[in-house]
């Protein structure tokens, strides 16, 4: 409903105008920052996945899953070795919530008839060392993300293990690196 009365539109006009108008101060910035070059260990792999999803790992001690982050989940192969990773950073900190190789030992299940989660054991060095996780990977929906993560990673971990069942050598070579 519009105002009647004439001198409320007027100041209304003239505090826009005054809000509107470049006093001319010069602000100059405390601090300079200058770019700097980022590497995430990625740069020499190319990407065979990416889908958001949320990470859970077993607490043994609690007998409970415990939340380790939301964020992308990647598979991960390197350009010249052909190794296959699984790396998942958090959101908005970027940490580093999963960090393994995929490996021909490795079985991925549907997590007790849930569609929309996969759970794993691993070896995993997300915190710096080395040490075996049970993982739990959550989807938000049951349609099209879940259902790419399961075909391609049972159809990656399949073609794993058939490589590797080829040539022995490879399979010792990557439990020694």
């Amino acid at each position: 409903m519009a105002s009647s009365n004439p001198d409320l539109e007027g100041e209304a006009a003239e505090a826009a105008a005054v809000e509107d108008e470049d006093t001319g101060a010069q602000i100059a910035p405390i601090v300079i920052l200058s770019e700097v070059a980022v590497t995430t260990g990625e740069e020499d792999e190319d990407v065979l996945l990416d889908l958001k999803s949320k990470l859970y790992r077993f607490d043994k001690e609690g007998n409970l899953w415990k939340e380790r982050g939301t964020g992308n989940v990647k598979l991960l192969k390197h350009r010249e070795t052909g190794k296959v990773r699984l790396v998942m950073r958090q959101d908005k900190t970027l940490k580093i919530c999963a960090n393994h190789l995929v490996i021909p030992s490795m079985k991925i299940q549907e997590h007790a008839g849930n569609d929309k989660s996969c759970v794993w054991h691993a070896a995993d060095f997300a915190d710096g060392e080395l040490k075996e996780e049970m993982f739990c990977l959550r989807f938000g929906s049951v349609g099209r993300t879940s259902s790419r993560w399961s075909w391609a990673s049972q159809s990656l971990f399949k073609r794993v293990q058939q490589k590797r069942a080829r040539n022995p050598q490879m399979l010792l070579n990557s439990c020694l690196t």
